[in-house]
């Protein structure tokens, strides 16, 4: 589909990942900072040189991440079970319990305005056969998202009528926080993506933002300034407006994981795709935002 938001062609900028997840654009360095899930490292792609390093290894099965308003990384860790904060290749631990009991394999992480942490908390890295983590039993009985308020150290469960929730992002104004459910139909699942309204740090109304029919699940996703949500779809990524019209419709080679703006601008499309970093410039502007 062609779309006035997508101004250049898919360009491929890494390849050589198992799984590729959880980008986030890094300001500070200029960088796109990403995981590799089953190789158990992240990497990190310098649009000035075009280079690729890796920034860590032997990390715990990192999955998605985004910046906190210092400017930090917040990320999710599936081996530890916990969402961490990293900041100059220190990792410290932000939250690993609830209500006494270990979270499952968090995995992916938005940050509000207010500075609360919202994380989705499903079970793939503890799962039997699991190359993302280490094999555990869900502890508190649920896959639930949550709301951790780092002064105050306290964890809400935010939303627990999802299955599988995975993606999540807020509205431009945070009044909507949009969680994919990935569980799919083996779990008599909508593979779908959720709207709740969001008032005083409290989700309700979920209901049905969009559905995938065609059996392309929606993972992770970034919602633009303007409000439209750019979401990993099968091997697309799929362009909806406030009002779930499909805006556009990006082809991919491989099953595309998540996405996340940055550039110098805030315009270009950062995809990551099973084995493969992608890149497309977009005409979205003011795209980069902290909460995701």
């Amino acid at each position: 589909m062609q779309s006035d938001l997508v101004n250049g062609e898919l360009e491929l900028l890494f390849t050589g990942t198992e799984w590729a997840e959880g980008p986030v654009w890094v300001p500070s360095s200029q960088t796109v900072r990403w995981s590799d899930i089953p190789n158990n490292r992240i990497l990190e792609f310098d649009p000035a040189t075009r280079q690729t390093r890796e920034y860590a290894t032997a990390v715990e099965f990192t999955n998605g991440r985004t910046l906190d308003r210092d400017g930090s990384v917040v990320q999710c860790s599936h081996g530890r079970r916990r969402v961490e904060r990293e900041r100059d290749g220190l990792v410290t631990s932000l939250v690993d319990s609830f209500e006494g009991r270990r979270l499952n394999s968090p995995n992916d992480v938005v940050v509000a305005r207010d500075g609360t942490i919202w994380f989705t908390d499903p079970p793939y890295g503890i799962l039997p056969g699991t190359k993302e983590g280490h094999e555990a039993e869900q502890e508190y009985g649920g896959c639930y998202v949550f709301r951790f308020d780092p002064e105050r150290r306290t964890l809400t469960a935010a939303v627990t009528d999802m299955v599988h929730p995975n993606g999540l992002a807020f509205s431009p104004d945070e009044s909507l926080l949009y969680v994919a459910d990935t569980a799919g139909p083996s779990r008599g699942v909508l593979l779908r993506i959720a709207a709740y309204d969001v008032l005083g740090g409290e989700c309700s109304g979920g209901r049905t933002f969009v559905e995938f029919n065609d059996g392309d699940a929606a993972d992770g996703f970034r919602v633009d300034a303007a409000g439209r949500i750019w979401t990993s779809a099968g091997r697309s990524v799929r362009v909806f407006s406030p009002a779930a019209e499909l805006l556009a419709h990006i082809d991919v080679p491989e099953t595309v994981a998540n996405v996340c703006f940055g550039g110098p601008d805030g315009q270009d499309l950062y995809i990551t795709a099973t084995t493969s970093l992608y890149r497309v410039r977009t005409t979205t502007t003011d795209a980069v935002r902290l909460t995701g």
